[in-house]
C-alpha cells in the first residue's frame, strides 16, 4: 500500500472575484521508503501541493491517502494531530525557538501531543545528527547547519512515517548543504520515506526521484539516473 496516494487533487484560491488554480488535478503516489524531490518554477503548485500532503492545508476537491487514511476532509484538529504522529517537518528557516536549547526545541513535538518530553529520545536524535555535544546551547550559539540539523532531530523525535523538507537546504551555502543532504540519505538509507521541495537540481539530484510541476500539473515523474552521494556529516 502506498504510503501517500494523491488523485486528481485540486485547490482553487478565491481572490476577490476571481478563482486562480493553483492545483489543477494531480495524481501520484509514493512508496514506503522513496526518497523524492518537487520541483517547478515558481506559481508552479508546488508549495500548494506540499501544504496539502503536509496536512496543512486542504484541498478543494480529490483525494489525498496517507498511511492508509483519507487526510482530505479532516478537521484542523484532526489535522493537527496526524502532522504530530506521521508527520516531521523541516523548515528552509528552521522556525526553531531562541530561548530553548537544541535538547528542548528537539523535544517540542512530544509535548505538544500531550506527552511528558522523553529526554532519552530527543538526545538519540540530536546523536543521530552529529550534534550529541550541542545539547545545552540555543539556536543564536549554533551555526546555520547545526540549527537545520536541531530541526531534523525534532522532525524525528516522534519517529513519523514521512519526512518533508520544504527548500531545507535554501538558507545553507554549498557545503553545508551537502551535510544536510547527506543526513537526509542516510536516514532514508534506513528506510524513512523523505520528500523535499526544492529548486536547486543538484539537491534534487540527491534523490531517487523528482516529480516536476509547472502551471499547476504534473509535468514528470521520472527515477533519478547516477544518484548523488552527499558528503558525510561532520563530526561534532
Amino acid at each position: 500500500m502506498p504510503l501517500i496516494e494523491v488523485k486528481d487533487l485540486k485547490k482553487t484560491y478565491r481572490i476577490g472575484d476571481v478563482d486562480v488554480p493553483a492545483l489543477r488535478g494531480v495524481s501520484f503516489s509514493v512508496e514506503p521508503g522513496e526518497f523524492v524531490a518537487i520541483m517547478g518554477p515558481s506559481g508552479s503548485g508546488k508549495s500548494t501541493l506540499m501544504n496539502i500532503i503536509g496536512c496543512l492545508d486542504r484541498p478543494t476537491s480529490g483525494k489525498y491517502m496517507l498511511d492508509g487514511h483519507d487526510a482530505s476532509k479532516l478537521s484542523d484538529a484532526q489535522r493537527a494531530g496526524v502532522r504530530n504522529r506521521k508527520i516531521g517537518f523541516v523548515f528552509q528557516s528552521f522556525n526553531l525557538l531562541p530561548k530553548m536549547t537544541a535538547l528542548k526545541n528537539t523535544m517540542l513535538p512530544m509535548m505538544y501531543s500531550g506527552e511528558r518530553g522523553n529526554k532519552k529520545l530527543a538526545l538519540q536524535a540530536l546523536e543521530s545528527v552529529g550534534l550529541g555535544k550541542r545539547t545545552h546551547h540555543t539556536p543564536m550559539q549554533l551555526s546555520g547547519g547545526e540549527q537545520q540539523r536541531v530541526a531534523i532531530a525534532r522532525a524525528l523525535v516522534n519517529d513519523p512515517p514521512v519526512m518533508f523538507g520544504d527548500e531545507p537546504t535554501g538558507n545553507l551555502d554549498t557545503t553545508t548543504g551537502e551535510e544536510i543532504m547527506a543526513i537526509f540519505q542516510s536516514l532514508n538509507n534506513a528506510g524513512k520515506t523523505v520528500i523535499i521541495v526544492t529548486h536547486e537540481p543538484d539537491i534534487a539530484q540527491h534523490c531517487k526521484r523528482i516529480l516536476r510541476f509547472r502551471d499547476g500539473l504534473l509535468e514528470s515523474d521520472e527515477a533519478v539516473k547516477d544518484q548523488l552521494v552527499a558528503t558525510p556529516k561532520r563530526a561534532t
